[in-house]
């Protein structure tokens, strides 16, 4: 050594190894010794030389006062290890209690990786790891020999629907949070692809304008449209949009992950809300439209929606018709269009009115039938005086009106309804959905008018009730009401009668009460206006018993002012002529 001069060993007593060293001999010798090792400290890593290599470990030299051993199974990841190769390792003991240095390079490993990782956190720097599995909310990625988490959210800008497309594959990662207490590491993928979408997407927002073309990737779906990835933008693609013909959901014709080709329709003014359109890309179907079609041309096509006002009948995508629910029947009675058509059924249909320029088209499928008014067999089918059957499709404060079949509807007058019932509304005598029996009374084939009775397929009998009720006679009746004129009267087969207030008063002065049963002399009868008039009073007073002027008679006067007993008792039992008219009502009660 430069430092010390030259040591004498020849002054020194060999007599055994060791002996023979004075005090100041030893202590020189010990400190050339001491010069030749290293200073180490237990727990750090250390590079060290490979000096050997057996079957179970490998001997490395690091510079202390002696080899430390690594078992072999720590060098499975290095190929062919072999003496001068030189390594890490991790001082675990100085001396054990064997007096042997205990190393190991897999310590080693893992504290050079803590170390390189809070590195790379540091510097912000990008590392290159191997995605060894997929765990739950996202994979696990090997980084220098530790395993880190990835999020499935720091995967990619897109959701990430398949995680394992990427286990066994390298990904360059960076460190984003590292938590010492549990030793975990949280790595993304996200923020270096966020980078470069930066530049894509500045460039893209600055060269954006209507009617330019872009391919994008389909993201995510809504109902009411997608959103389409253009490159670190996103922009809505609606579902009106899409495609020329009518579709429910977007998933119908695209798919997630898609690339499309689409057209910038619109954007705001910060460029943060894009709109776009695929159909735009292509023709409207309108503008194909065969030159052959027009008005009164028969069309086939689908339903594809009903309303409450009709039915639209797609003859190609883009291209709709209405049917109009007072389209679809000859009827004049509107039905719900559900009646007659559902969504998806392939009908025929009849051009009404067309508008290329306004794209709009009216069809028709009542006219694939002939109109009923319009048959020959019309006017004697429906000739006055016949007789039918018919539905009560609707009720009016006048009448009701009947279906005899679709497309052929008449007017049944409130009046025509029954000869002895003084009807006020149709609602008492039938209700809508009934079947009516009639005749009919009027036809006007020009203006589809048919005017019905039912009361007329009987004999009207008032032609009858002239001769039982002729003024002066006296019959039994009851008092249904009364007011201040007077009181109604229910005469025998449900006919009513009217008598005035001064026309009930009783011989002991008293007035008739409702539910009193009494004669009643008649003191009016109108075949015409179905009116019997009588009075009480005249059954005792005999000035009241002169008749007045009787409308039956065409204003004629009755010559007879005073009848025999016998006659102005008479019922209608008594007279032979009714009979067959009083079994007829009484077999309808």
């Amino acid at each position: 050594m430069s430092s010390t001069k030259e040591f004498d060993w020849e002054a020194f007593d060999t007599k055994g190894f060791g002996e023979g060293y004075s005090k100041e001999q030893r202590a020189q010798m010990e400190a050339m010794y001491a010069g030749t090792l290293n200073e180490i400290t237990e727990k750090e890593v250390i590079k060290g030389v490979v000096v050997g290599v057996n079957d179970k470990d490998v001997i490395i030299n690091i510079g202390f006062k002696s080899d430390g051993l690594v078992p072999l199974s720590e060098f499975r990841d290095v190929a062919g290890i072999k003496p001068g190769d030189e390594v890490e390792v991790f001082i675990e003991e100085q001396e054990n209690a064997l007096g042997q240095l205990i190393l190991s390079r897999k310590k080693a490993k893992i504290v050079r990786a803590w170390q390189d990782i809070e590195s790379a956190l540091e510097n912000d720097s990008v590392i290159e790891g191997l995605v060894k599995r997929r765990t739950k909310g996202g994979l696990i990625v090997d980084i220098y020999g530790v395993e880190a988490f990835l999020p499935g959210s720091q995967i990619d800008v897109k959701p990430i629907r398949d995680f394992d497309i990427y286990v066994g594959k390298k990904m360059e990662v960076k460190v984003v949070k590292i938590n010492h207490a549990n030793d975990n590491v949280v790595v993304s993928h996200k923020v270096l692809i966020e980078k470069d979408l930066e530049k894509q997407k500045a460039e893209i927002l600055n060269n954006l304008e209507k009617g330019q073309v872009l391919e994008g990737v389909i993201k995510n779906m809504t109902n009411f449209g997608v959103f389409i990835d253009l490159g670190g933008v996103d922009g809505l693609l609606h579902i009106t949009d899409i495609s020329w013909g009518r579709i429910n959901h977007p998933e119908e014709v695209l798919q997630l992950d898609q690339k499309v080709q689409i057209v910038v329709l619109d954007f705001d003014d910060d460029k943060r809300r894009i709109s776009l359109g695929m159909k735009q890309l292509t023709a409207h179907p309108w503008d194909s439209l065969a030159s052959s079609l027009e008005i009164g041309s028969r069309v086939q096509g689908k339903i594809v929606n009903v309303a409450d006002y009709g039915a639209f009948l797609e003859l190609a995508p883009g291209v709709e018709g209405l049917i109009h629910v007072s389209e679809m029947s000859w009827s004049q009675h509107l039905r719900n269009p559900a009646d007659f058509v559902k969504v998806g059924d392939e009908i025929e249909a009849v051009v009404l009115t067309l508008d290329k320029d306004d794209r709009k088209m009216s069809l028709g499928i009542k006219q694939l039938t002939e109109d009923p008014w319009t048959k020959q067999d019309m006017v004697t089918k429906y000739a006055v005086g016949t007789k039918h059957k018919g539905v009560v499709r609707n009720l009016t404060n006048f009448g009701l009106f009947l279906e005899l079949e679709e497309g052929i509807d008449g007017l049944v007058h409130v009046s025509d309804l029954s000869w002895t019932k003084k009807i006020k509304h149709p609602s008492e005598f039938v209700k809508v959905g009934d079947e009516l029996d009639v005749a009919v009374l009027e036809l006007d084939v020009d203006n589809r008018r048919l005017a019905l009775g039912h009361k007329q397929l009987e004999e009207n009998p008032w032609d009858t009730f002239e001769t039982v009720f002729p003024v002066g006679s006296i019959h039994k009746c009851t008092v249904n009401s009364k007011n201040d004129k007077g009181a109604v009267l229910e005469l025998p087969y449900g006919l009513e009668g009217f008598a005035t207030s001064k026309n009930l008063e009783k011989e002991d002065g008293s007035q008739v009460e409702v539910g009193e049963s009494l004669d009643f002399r008649v003191t009016e009868f109108s075949k015409d206006d179905k009116r019997i008039v009588l009075s009480h009073t005249a059954t005792f007073r005999e000035e009241a018993k002169a008749p007045k002027k009787a409308a039956a008679t065409g204003g004629k006067k009755n010559e007879s002012v005073e009848m025999p007993a016998q006659a102005e008792k008479s019922t209608l039992g008594d007279i032979d002529a009714l009979a067959e008219l009083k079994e007829k009502m009484e077999g309808k009660k």
